[in-house]
Parts: C-alpha cells; structure tokens; sequence
C-alpha cells in the first residue's frame, strides 16, 4: 500500500492553473492553515498555480493569526472567490489582504449564503442541474439587486438567475464543480480515513470530498496526526479514506484561533456549568436580555455573532442554562455556544452537526427563534449585516444570515439604537446623556441581508431589541412598542431615527430588572 501522505510543498505542486478550489473552514475553526501557506509559497517561487477559483462556505481563516485565504490573495495566483463569509475585524488592525483586493477591483469577488454553497457542493457531487432555491430572494443575494456581486469585476459575470417554475419565483445557482477539496481533520489512518475527535465542528468536509471524488478530482487532507491502518473506530471515521488522496500533516495545527486544544471545545469532556464566565453587566447585557425574554422553556433556539451571541449567557445566570436548545451554523446543538475567538464552538453540547445539515434544518425553518445582529435598519424593516462601503472588513458577509432568516417563524434582532451615543447606567434607568455619531435607523440599508418585505408577505415574526426601545415590524412600518425606563421617546426614538421609528399608542416601559447589576430573574 503506497502512502498518502506527503510534503505541504508536494501537495501544493498538485494544483494545476485554473483549478476551482474548494476549502473546509470557519475562519479559525478547521482552517487547514498550512496547506493555503504552501500554496502561496508556491506561487512566490514558481508563479504556479495561477488563475484559481476558490469557494469557501464558511470563511478560512481570520485577523488574529490565522491567515487562511490570506495566504493566496495574491495577484495572478486567484482570480475568483465564493465565499459565504470573509475575514472580518476591528477597524484597529489591518485591512486583510483579500479585502484589499476585493475592494480595488483585483479578484472577481461574490457573497453567497453558506447554506446554498453547501447546497451546491451536493448538487455537484448528484450531478443535479444546480441549486434551486427561494433562500435569498429579495435580498442583495437576489439578481434583482446585487445578485452576490461584491464588487465590479463580479458583476460582470453573474452566478445567479431568477427562475419561474410552477407559478412560483426562485433564485438557480448554476453548479460550479470543484476540481479540488482541501479540508482538514485530526487523524488520518495510512489509508486516508479521517476522524475529528479534537475538531470543535464537522463543518463539511464530507459534502466538498464528495463533490470532488465524483467530478474526477484531488482531495487533499490535513491532519494533526496519523495512525495505523485499521486502528480507527469505523463510527468515527467521518470521511472515509476512498475519497482522500493525499495526506499533509501539521501537528501544530490550532483546535481554533488562540486555542490549541480545549477538550471541552471537541466534546471529548463536560465543564462544570459554573466554569463559564457571565456577561459583563453594561448596555449590551441589557440588551441580550430583553432579547431573552422572548424564550421559551423547551425552545430551539439559533444564535449569531454580536450581541446576541450574550443571550446564553444571561439564561446561565439566571440558573436557566438548560431551558434552551442552542443550534449554530458550524454544527453544535445544545449546550453553552462559545464567544469571543472560539464564537462558532460551544462546549456541554449535545451533538455536532454536520455543517449542511444544520443549513438544511435552518433553511426549512425547523426552530422556534433566531438571536442574530444588526448593523442598519431601514423604513421597510430590511437589515443589513454584511455590507459598509466606508469599512468593509468590519463585517464578515452573510454567513448563514440569510439561510437563517428566509423561513424563520420568529427573529429577535439585537444592537445599539445609535452608533457611539453617551449612555448613562443606573439601576432603575438608561438615559441618553449626547445622541451618537449617526442613528441605525435609515432610509435605506446599504445591502439587503434580510428582506423586511419578504418576511410580511410570509407572516414572520419579527423584534429589533435595542437599549432604547423594542421595535415590532408592521405592516405599517417600524413601530416602537416597548420603551427603556429613563429614555425620552420623543427625542431619543423619534426624533434620533428621524421620524422612521412611530410610537405605539399602547407603548410599554421594560421592566426595571432589566438595568440591574446583580443577577435577573428570567422566567421563560
């Protein structure tokens, strides 16, 4: 039996110009770091390969030390990225490289949905006529507006059509096929079977080998380690070897970004529930647990990144940590999702979910509620979380937004009114002390992640939280129905929205409990 395994610089001579190129990642989480290194230093000595395509459902890599698709945003080495999220952070450090180059036009540059890029993996490997879906519809995935065109050089070739079919409008995704899959696990036997026994999600290598093996292509894997053959456990082969053709190994390679390995990340053991930190008490706490208030004991419940991504941790100060099923788009239900770098892990779940599984039970609408963020709301309720023109990097794309938010039944958006305003905090009032740089409330977001239009015509449910106010969407528009002890709604909704957020006539004040600095009780 020949070995599979070979050097990083040897499997990046593999890679032929003009290849589509398929990468297993969520930014930190999984990325296979070294191999994307290879290859660009491939590129810096050979000029080889050249003119690659790559798709990325989830982001590679990250700002905080894990470069990922950094290593190859270089000129002449990629031409086109599909990714459903790109590298994102603070304003502080950086612009990545691949922002760079998305921004100045250097790489034909596109923001599909992570769930219909996983989608389109297991159409490829059928051999199906593409992804047909309604997911995206009326946002800026749609061909009516940008048709996941992130900048010029994009636009000019499209990835999407509007299809009718049935007396219904849906949105087809031709197939790309990947010429090669780069995914990432902790073990390979000498056969090539993978297992992710330290990997804090499955993401879906699986889906991207297949579509690779079935179109007659290369699939390169990275691990942390290698084992005799016949010595895995068959339940925990998650990849079976048939479908890998070369092995590189890192032993070195992070669990995720500043983490080399936390056992609990993996499931491999249970933290005691009092081990997790609480939310720092401040505006944002105040926030996320409003928003928790719309919980149900017995709920399924998604969460995004941002503000929403503290609501758990308020269920755990109020002793309710368990009350709730938590599913996140990299995979894991149940349990107490993580923050900070290790945002996309959770630890004490109840199971990892492969990644597209996960999107086809978001997409379909199987939960009962979804926390997720907001950067700008217009008159018509649309959101926008992946588009600033003046900062681009400061927002990652769509991610799963828009696969989450198409068939939801209930949305709980959750942010800050204004952008820098001087907040004032007691515990029986918030009081706006100077009004911010500029209100979240506008004419017109700049990018349509969430169509307010589509979600009416589909009876949703949907709240935007913030520190002043709770505001319904209408038929009517948005409408505050809920105000925050201390805050003047006239001058500090009104007239900071500039007259697009209307007063309920029956406006509540929230409960003062809310501004508390010790622990609240939540009754869900």
């Amino acid at each position: 039996m020949s070995s599979k395994v070979v050097s990083m610089e040897d499997a990046a001579a593999r890679i032929s110009d003009g290849a589509v190129v398929t990468v297993s990642s969520s930014s930190g989480l999984g990325c296979p770091d070294k191999i994307l290194e290879a290859i660009g230093n491939r590129f810096d000595k050979e000029g080889h390969p050249r003119n690659l395509t790559t798709l990325h459902p989830i982001a590679a890599g990250d700002m905080y030390g894990i470069k990922g698709i950094d290593h190859i945003a270089k000129d002449g080495l990629l031409s086109t990225i599909i990714a459903g999220s790109y590298p994102s952070g603070p304003s502080s450090l950086p612009m990545p490289l691949i922002w760079q180059m998305l921004v100045e036009d250097r790489v034909a540059a596109y923001n599909v949905p992570s769930g219909i890029l996983f989608d389109m993996h297991r159409d490829v490997a059928a051999r199906r006529p593409g992804v047909l879906t309604k997911i995206g519809l009326d946002t800026f995935v749609d061909p009516t507006r940008q048709g996941c065109a992130m900048n010029d050089a994009a636009s000019k070739e499209p990835i999407v059509s509007r299809l009718e079919l049935g007396g219904e409008t849906w949105l087809h995704f031709p197939n790309i096929v990947p010429d090669v899959a780069i995914i990432r696990a902790t073990t390979a036997d000498e056969r090539g079977n993978l297992t992710y026994e330290h990997e804090g999600a499955y993401l879906g290598g699986l889906e991207q080998a297949i579509a690779v093996r079935n179109h007659g292509g290369l699939v390169i894997a990275q691990v942390k380690r290698i084992t005799a053959a016949g010595s895995l456990r068959p339940h925990d082969v998650r990849v079976p070897g048939h479908l890998v053709d070369l092995i590189v190994v890192d032993p070195d390679q992070r669990q995720t970004t500043e983490t080399e390995y936390d056992p609990a990340i993996s499931g491999e053991i249970m933290r005691p529930w009092s081990s997790f930190s609480l939310a720092e008490h401040g505006v944002e706490k105040i926030v996320a647990r409003r928003a928790a208030m719309e919980l149900s004991s017995g709920q399924t419940a998604n969460l995004g990144f941002g503000i929403s991504a503290m609501v758990p941790r308020v269920l755990l100060e109020a002793g309710q940590e368990q009350a709730v099923t938590w599913a996140i788009e990299q995979g894991a239900t149940g349990g107490m999702p993580l923050t900070g770098f290790a945002f996309g892990c959770a630890s004490n779940a109840d199971a990892y979910m492969p990644s597209p599984q996960q999107f086809t039970y978001f997409q379909g609408g199987g939960f009962d509620v979804s926390f997720l963020s907001f950067l700008e709301i217009d008159l018509e309720g649309n959101v926008n979380v992946s588009k600033l023109g003046k900062k681009p990097y400061l927002t990652a794309g769509c991610g799963g937004f828009v696969d989450i938010t198409a068939h939801a039944r209930k949305i709980v958006f959750s942010g800050l009114f204004e952008a820098g305003a001087d907040l004032e905090l007691s515990n029986d009032a918030l009081t706006v002390k100077s009004p911010g740089k500029f209100t979240k409330m506008v004419d017109e977001v700049e990018h349509v992640t969430f169509s307010g239009r589509r979600a009416r015509e589909q009876g949703q449910e949907v709240l935007y939280v913030t520190e002043r106010c709770v505001i319904e969407l209408t038929n009517s528009g948005l409408m505050a129905t809920e105000i925050m002890p201390g805050i003047n709604p006239e001058r500090d909704i009104v007239d900071a929205s500039k007259g697009r957020v209307r007063l309920a006539n029956s406006l509540r004040e929230m409960p003062t409990a809310l501004l508390q600095s010790e622990a609240m009780e939540l009754s869900l």
